[in-house]
Parts: C-alpha cells; structure tokens; sequence
C-alpha cells in the first residue's frame, strides 16, 4: 500500500541455543533475581512503514527477530523469578510505552518512571515527530533492593545507534554500578555477559 503499511505474520516460538542443543520455549530458571532487564521483542502487527520516493519499507522490526503480542508476554510468570524486593529494567519503544506499562504491571510490578533515554544519535521518520530516542523503564517489586551502590547515574544515554534493536552498553553498566551485588538476569538476552543469567531467543 503506497504510503501506508503492508502486513506479515509470523508464527512465533522461542529457543535457546545451550550445550544441550536448540531447546524449544524453554522454562524460566529455578532462581530468584533482584534485577530483571527486557527487550520485549515488541509486536508491530507485522506493519512495516513506506517511506521514501520509492515507497520502500524502512526494515521493521519483524524483518529482523520474530515479535510477539503483548497478551501472550502478559501470561509469562516471571513473579517466579522475581524477588521480593526487585526491579524490572523494560525496553519500550515510544509507541508502545502503554503496552509496556500493561505489561509490568501484569508481571506483578509497579510502574517507578523512566530509568534511562537513549538518544540515538539518528533520526527515524514518525508520524508526529522525527523519532530519535528509546526508553528504559523501571518497575518496582516491594522495596528497592539493597545494599545500593551508585546513585549518581545520568537518566540520559548519548550512543549511536548500531545494529537493530542493540542497545547500549552503557546502560547495563549503569544498571550494574547502581546494584552491584544483587543476582541479575537479562530477558531476551542476545549474549551472555559476566555477572548476568541469560534467557532468550539469540543467546550464544
């Protein structure tokens, strides 16, 4: 459709690549963590945008990792992994901050604000404005874990965007000098990193 969308669907499972083998929506782990951080591989109905003199798709992000509804993340017990005291780090895109919200919530937390603003450093057309940033939410199970470390971290995130739908470095290093002791864990993680459990569709 010229100027419009075109739809793909797209029959969604999960799977994690372990020393096991390829192992199909595999189960939460046997743990509890005071730190959870997403990247909801957010649904866009399979919508990719037109943009240009050519009317050619601007690569939504169905094109590069399968997507899922928020009413299916919703029914995800992630309550069994969390702590008493524990805080959701949630990727939101701006068009969904009203789903990602929903979705907090419906993992059995409350919405805190915005943790961290990634300015991209590269604009994208939008239908109001010209797109530029990326939010970090923050949600809060109980208490805010303890012992604190840092509490001096800039809400504001100045890296250029790479590949699509990576996220910056900086803000998980932010995240780890703010709760250095507590037990992590990364949600749709794409690798694994030291000091953090993984779960998720690319982990190597």
């Amino acid at each position: 459709m010229e100027g419009g969308y075109k739809e793909r669907t797209q029959k969604i499972q999960i799977y994690v690549v372990s020393p096991q083998g390829i192992i199909k929506n595999p189960p939460f782990p046997d743990k509890k963590y005071s730190i959870i951080y997403a990247d909801p591989p957010w649904d866009y109905k399979g919508q990719l945008q037109h943009t240009g003199s050519g009317g050619k798709d601007s690569g939504g992000a169905v094109r590069h990792y399968p997507t899922l509804p928020v009413s299916e993340m919703k029914t995800w017990d992630i309550a069994s992994i969390s702590e008493e005291d524990c805080l959701l780090f949630m990727w939101s895109s701006s068009p969904h901050l009203d789903q990602a919200i929903q979705l907090g919530k419906a993992w059995g937390f409350r919405w805190a604000t915005v943790a961290f603003v990634w300015d991209k450093q590269r604009l994208n057309p939008g239908f109001y404005t010209m797109s530029q940033c990326e939010l970090c939410l923050v949600f809060r199970r109980g208490n805010i874990p303890q012992p604190r470390g840092a509490r001096n971290m800039r809400q504001l995130v100045q890296v250029k965007r790479t590949r699509h739908s990576e996220k910056p470095e900086a803000v998980r290093k932010r995240i780890e000098k703010m709760f250095p002791q507590q037990c992590k864990i990364e949600l749709f993680a794409r690798k694994r990193y030291e000091g953090w459990d993984a779960w998720g569709l690319e982990i190597l």
